[in-house]
């Protein structure tokens, strides 16, 4: 069994209007609420064997963070370009190019696409995935080139407001 942990960002920062949108940083709301997030994760039981983010300042800075909450070295984090603004489809094609030892994976990236790809893999519906949102989704497969859409199991839910299991 394969383990795919789905996270949007942290709330990033509007302040600087003249900061182009892959450099935008993580507002103070991100920044309380993704290592309340990784720590919700840690209690979980379920480490990532990978942390794989878009290179985005906001998604690498909530990455980072997540990392340090679970005790997973930030040398290991895997930056993807693919990953900023990237369609389902486009996060399906890095889902499948995963390392076959990675059986869990916790993959930061962005909305629309983080949304619209836990609706493609999963049959849980979402409308929107909040800001440091994750979803769990489990594959009975191998190895992950055998991912296909809606052959996900939902495992869980989890987002800011939410109160704690």
């Amino acid at each position: 069994m394969l383990r795919l942990i789905l996270t949007r960002h942290g709330k990033s920062s509007w302040d600087d209007p003249d900061l182009d949108d892959f450099h935008r940083p993580l507002a103070p709301r991100g920044l309380r609420n993704v290592p309340e997030m990784g720590r919700r994760l840690a209690r979980r039981g379920t480490p990532p064997d990978l942390i794989v983010t878009s290179t985005a300042v906001r998604a690498l800075s909530t990455a980072r963070a997540l990392a340090r909450e679970l005790d997973y070295a930030e040398r290991r984090i895997e930056p993807v370009d693919a990953l900023y603004l990237a369609s389902p489809l486009e996060i399906l094609e890095i889902v499948r190019a995963l390392p076959r030892d990675a059986k869990t994976v916790l993959v930061v990236g962005h909305n629309p696409g983080m949304t619209e790809f836990a609706n493609l893999v999963d049959r849980v519906r979402l409308d929107n995935m909040p800001t440091t949102g994750m979803l769990c989704v489990e594959f009975d497969v191998d190895e992950w080139q055998s991912v296909e859409p809606a052959r996900g199991r939902f495992a869980w839910f989890d987002y800011p407001k939410k109160q704690p299991d």
